[in-house]
């Protein structure tokens, strides 16, 4: 009977001590990570669980390692599968909230913008500059990148669409140069599916082109569909469209912001004070907008258009109009 009395007390003892073993194990499980401020960790690609757990104690964000080296083996279906990346710990996230995270899709994430009316020579150095991506174009010439998305005979400007693109570490540049391009291919085709009865251009990509004119003509929403309307007009009565920014994309780097009647003289594919028609390729990489409004040009007799120098444009309908406004808003500025 003593004997029995004895062993019951031990299990008592057992049960107890293996309770508050047990509440303690979870205590410390669910204790706050040892950092004041948030903390960017990188876990290696092929990196095992125990590397990294060691890590963070090695680092200080964790103060020991022995109660998630026991939960991963007595519950391993609790904590998923590390997944390499950078992850963002925060104060007062506890310690199996920071293994979870580890193992979630819910890595660091960086933005990349790309505004309307930019170049391709611009967005490359966009990429090129751009924080954690990996660069994979460096050393290739305009032409190898096209190829390298599988695009070979397609010049690249205006092939990209302008947004802001999200990524994390480890993508590269090729992969955002991908996604714009499949982006801007598919607003293409939408907008020329919905294209007006009779329109001039004769394929999308002539409208890819007269859109990116329209984008380095203008920011203002109200006047992309009337500066489209003078292109078109221009084109149907077989007006050259001299237009500037065609101009200083064929001077390229010799363009030092000043236009001059030289630069205008010059023989350029891209001079359309010379040239027939549209330009050979974009000069740009166009918004939705300016999409949507090379393809659905306003109305109206207004040939000419000029810049007032508060962003917005005169337009005229005759040569005597367009000069007198020339002379108000420019010669005598």
């Amino acid at each position: 009977m003593r004997l029995l009395k004895i062993i019951l007390v031990l299990a008592v003892v057992l049960v107890v001590a293996g309770f508050a073993g047990f509440r303690y194990w979870q205590t410390r499980l669910d204790r706050p990570l040892s950092i004041d401020a948030p903390v960017v960790y990188e876990v290696p690609r092929g990196a095992g669980f125990n590397q990294v757990v060691y890590d963070l104690a090695e680092r200080g964000v964790i103060a020991e390692t022995w109660s998630l080296r026991l939960l991963k083996r007595v519950d391993p279906q609790e904590l998923p599968a590390l997944r390499a990346g950078e992850f963002r710990l925060e104060p007062g996230m506890s310690v199996r909230e920071a293994m979870r995270l580890l193992g979630s899709d819910d890595v660091v994430t960086y933005t990349l913008t790309i505004p309307e009316g930019w170049t391709f020579v611009q967005m490359r150095d966009a990429l090129a500059s751009a924080a954690k991506l990996a660069h994979r174009t460096d050393g290739l010439s305009d032409a190898e990148v096209m190829a390298e998305l599988g695009h070979p005979d397609q010049h690249p400007e205006g092939r990209f669409f302008p947004d802001t693109y999200r990524y994390h570490k480890g993508i590269s540049d090729l992969e955002i140069l991908d996604q714009a391009y499949r982006r801007m291919q598919r607003t293409l085709d939408r907008v020329w599916a919905q294209r007006d009865e009779n329109l001039a251009l004769e394929s999308p990509y002539q409208a890819l082109i007269m859109a990116s004119l329209i984008e380095r003509e203008t920011g203002i929403d109200g006047e992309r569909r009337e500066i489209a309307g003078v292109f078109t007009r221009r084109l149907a009565k077989g007006m050259r469209l001299q237009t500037d920014p065609t101009v200083i994309y064929g001077l390229g780097e010799d363009y030092d912001g000043n236009i001059t009647r030289a630069d205008l003289r010059r023989d350029s594919p891209y001079n359309t004070y010379l040239i027939e028609g549209l330009p050979p390729t974009p000069i740009a990489m166009p918004g939705r907008a300016a999409l949507e409004a090379a393809v659905h040009p306003a109305e109206g007799e207004t040939l000419y258009f000029v810049a007032k120098g508060d962003g917005s444009h005169h337009f005229s309908k005759t040569l005597d109009e367009h000069n007198a406004a020339v002379r108000r808003y420019i010669l005598n500025r």
